[in-house]
């Protein structure tokens, strides 16, 4: 029963960090109604800046300051030279524009920081600590810990405040919204400056664990079917479909995986997506369009 529980629980805290990414991309869809490509770009740029600028002497401090600065001017840039130019059109011209914007980010990352490998120490011991007869890992609670905390500050800000209101008429309909004197690029450039902080914060959290290097984009990847259960549209359903994902793909690679002589994590999290899409394609916490035809 213990190596259940040990099991289960390393699942939900993999999951919690899973769910730490798929918020930045929960971010950009409520307020333009597309999927973000360049998000594990925005977090791999976000990373790699923290941890040159604390191996050249940079306090710890100031170098999040100066790299959540960075984030913010890299979301300012997107909104004044990618997305004004292309403001009402169609959602799959916007995805587009975000792919080609991943590539131009890691370009620029490889350009100004290059391809070494960097191992980032955030101070928080990877110890195993014992928690009524089982094992559990002081790095991931902390990072559970953050993971829970900036989505509660963004749960609140974003349905409690004026901003939150303004994002969600943008999100239903972005020419209705203009038209009551919402501005459009100031809220995606305040969404993107969120989106990137997360990215920096995301980006931390994983590159403390698997250090910072280009494969740590591919991060975004488990993001996907988090999104699909969760739902596209909610902060909260980014925690609960981290969650499942976690749990579910480290139960199914230690009892399946057996049974299939080798491991089920890299597609397990993807099958139980595609069961969502077909049961609900909404996720849990989506919210279900309903259009007049």
């Amino acid at each position: 029963m213990s190596y259940f529980l040990e099991t289960l629980i390393s699942g939900l805290f993999a999951g919690a960090m899973y769910a730490l990414v798929a918020i930045g991309f929960v971010l950009i869809y409520k307020a333009s109604g597309v999927f973000n490509f360049a998000q594990g770009a925005m977090l791999l740029f976000s990373a790699l800046a923290f941890v040159t600028l604390l191996e050249h002497g940079v306090h710890l401090v100031f170098a999040l300051l100066l790299s959540a600065g960075l984030m913010i001017a890299l979301a300012f840039a997107v909104e004044r030279v990618v997305l004004r130019p292309l403001r009402n059109r169609d959602a799959l011209t916007l995805f587009m524009a975000t792919l080609g914007l991943s590539y131009f980010i890691e370009g620029l990352a490889q350009l100004l920081m290059g391809m070494d490998v960097h191992m980032l120490d955030l101070g928080i011991p990877d110890v195993a600590v014992d928690f009524h007869g089982v094992s559990v890992s002081q790095y991931d609670v902390v990072a559970t810990g953050i993971a829970l905390a900036l989505v509660l500050v963004l749960s609140l800000s974003f349905s409690k405040t004026r901003l939150g209101v303004s994002l969600r008429a943008v999100a239903d309909d972005t020419l209705a919204a203009q038209s009551i004197g919402v501005s459009l690029p100031k809220i995606w450039r305040l969404v993107w400056s969120v989106a990137g902080f997360v990215a920096l914060v995301a980006g931390l959290v994983w590159g403390g664990r698997q250090g910072v290097q280009y494969s740590l984009s591919l991060v975004t990847l488990k993001a996907l079917p988090v999104l699909i259960i969760g739902g596209f549209s909610s902060i909260p359903g980014a925690i609960v479909g981290g969650l499942l994902v976690g749990a579910s793909e480290s139960l199914a690679d230690i009892y399946l995986g057996p049974l299939v002589n080798g491991s089920v994590s890299t597609w397990f999290a993807y099958i139980l997506a595609v069961a969502f899409l077909l049961a609900r394609p909404a996720g849990l916490f989506g919210e279900i369009k309903i259009e007049r035809v």
